[in-house]
């Protein structure tokens, strides 16, 4: 069984950045072949294009998500709906939606993860044995809980001005959502000129600081590849740059600790030029999981030893 990560989820970078919003689409697209032929408001499949709506989902109920190939059919659905709408099963046919599978580094199908409030928790590779499942769902819900993320999802279709609807959520500022709708847009560029201006006008914007990390990490691993950026840095493993490269996309998946140690240990026998590139991707790191995030107070103690 997968163990799961603390109650902080700010540990991950939110999906939102590494998808495309949809266009044309108030729920995910759906394809009745991938998910074994039932689609409904527990069970549906999704897609590249579709799955900012999955995320805007997971802020309400935690969101199952598995990868499966062409010809199989997801083998959740039944422990899924079981929950009673406490839970949802998104399926993806990896094979085709290739963003959400290096989002995810899906290596292998079926694999299984989670969303939380945009935030991604992985499960497991292969589908265990029902109880083993239902223990993970069962650990997942308490994880959802201490995120404020309890509601449930009605098995019929949302019906159009219901008043169990959610409030719509404040506006955010208007750099934050200037760059909230380029990163959905993929225009990572856009999204960091934006929040630098709200840096500008706001340098206390703690916000818009950790934006800034986490636009400029998605920008950083635009037009790569997870296989080649883990081959580079296994060939090169004192290439400081490989190495950054490396720790972006385990940071992007939610990798926090293997991200921190790979820099703290490349950080140890670095000169000191280096040394100051790989403080400060440290430092936006530790923007994006948090200051309250314990592997954050961790990371910093162990730089603070190796700088003085």
């Amino acid at each position: 069984m997968t163990d799961l990560p603390s109650a902080n989820l700010r540990g991950a970078v939110d999906l939102s950045g590494l998808v495309r919003r949809a266009t044309d689409a108030a729920r995910p697209a759906a394809d009745p072949n991938a998910s074994g032929g039932s689609e409904s408001s527990l069970v549906f499949s999704t897609d590249d294009a579709g799955f900012q709506s999955v995320i805007e989902l997971s802020t309400r109920v935690p969101v199952i998500v598995e990868f499966i190939a062409p010809g199989l059919s997801s083998a959740l659905g039944p422990i899924v709906e079981s929950y009673a709408g406490r839970l949802v099963l998104a399926v993806v046919d990896g094979s085709v939606n290739p963003q959400l599978a290096q989002a995810f580094q899906v290596r292998e199908v079926p694999t299984v993860a989670a969303i939380i409030g945009g935030r991604p928790v992985n499960l497991f590779v292969g589908i265990p044995a029902d109880a083993e499942v239902r223990q993970v769902f069962d650990e997942l819900l308490q994880l959802a809980a201490e995120n404020g993320v309890t509601g449930t999802v009605p098995t019929g279709e949302p019906v159009e001005g219901d008043e169990t609807a959610e409030p719509a959520p404040d506006p955010l500022p208007p750099h934050h959502q200037e760059a909230f709708d380029a990163i959905s847009a993929g225009d990572y560029p856009t999204a960091i000129a934006e929040y630098r201006k709200a840096i500008t006008e706001n340098p206390r914007d703690q916000l818009a600081v950790a934006g800034l990390a986490q636009a400029s990490l998605l920008d950083r691993l635009t037009g790569t590849t997870a296989a080649e950026i883990r081959d580079a840095a296994a060939q090169r493993p004192d290439d400081v740059d490989a190495q950054l490269a490396v720790a972006d996309l385990d940071m992007s998946g939610g990798h926090v600790d293997d991200a921190f140690g790979r820099l703290l240990d490349l950080f140890a026998g670095a000169v000191p030029d280096d040394r100051d590139r790989i403080r400060t991707r440290l430092l936006d790191y530790f923007e994006i999981a948090g200051a309250d995030d314990a592997r954050v107070t961790a990371a910093r103690v162990r730089l603070a030893s190796l700088l003085y």
